[in-house]
């Protein structure tokens, strides 16, 4: 079970295993808990015989600072995330290690390397555009390429 991590503002900042989240509580930084799904951890024994436990919630808010930092960095693995493990070309689904970051506009014309101009590309769709415009090469986009917001973010960390 993953847990969220929000800020004291309530703003979603992570996903968390049962371990880091576990560590917030011991530093008592979790200011408070949403959800209604709980893990507990257990410890070790005392001399009485009773066994520490620790009850952890599924979407903790925690102390620190308020970060609104809204670029999501362009990675192939949220790239690829994004596009469903979809060649934009093709339309087939693809493993991870079979797909490519295909540049719409080629870098060597100019174009950047930014969420709008890059789509997920199978190896051989991404070797038969070369360095030509979709248009060019006659293979049309099957989605158009978007930037995610802060909370698409969240959605893409968690996908599998």
């Amino acid at each position: 079970m993953l847990i969220l991590r929000l800020n004291k503002a309530g703003a979603p900042q992570d996903w968390l295993d049962i371990y880091q989240a576990a560590r917030y509580y011991a530093q008592n930084k979790v200011l408070f808990e949403l959800g209604n799904q709980h893990r507990t951890l257990l410890g070790g024994w005392n001399r009485e015989g009773q066994q520490s436990q620790l009850r952890i919630s599924s979407i903790i808010a925690c102390d620190g600072k308020v970060v609104q930092n809204g670029k999501i960095a362009l990675t192939n693995r949220y790239l690829f995330r994004r596009d469903n493990y979809l060649c934009l070309y093709c339309g087939n689904q693809f493993r991870s290690g079979q797909l490519t970051r295909d540049h719409i506009i080629p870098r060597s014309r100019g174009g950047k390397n930014n969420w709008q101009n890059v789509a997920t590309a199978c190896a051989r769709c991404n070797h038969q555009k070369g360095a030509r415009t979709p248009e060019e090469a006659n293979m049309p986009l099957l989605a158009v390429p978007f930037a995610p917001n802060l909370y698409e973010r969240f959605y893409l960390m968690n996908r599998r």
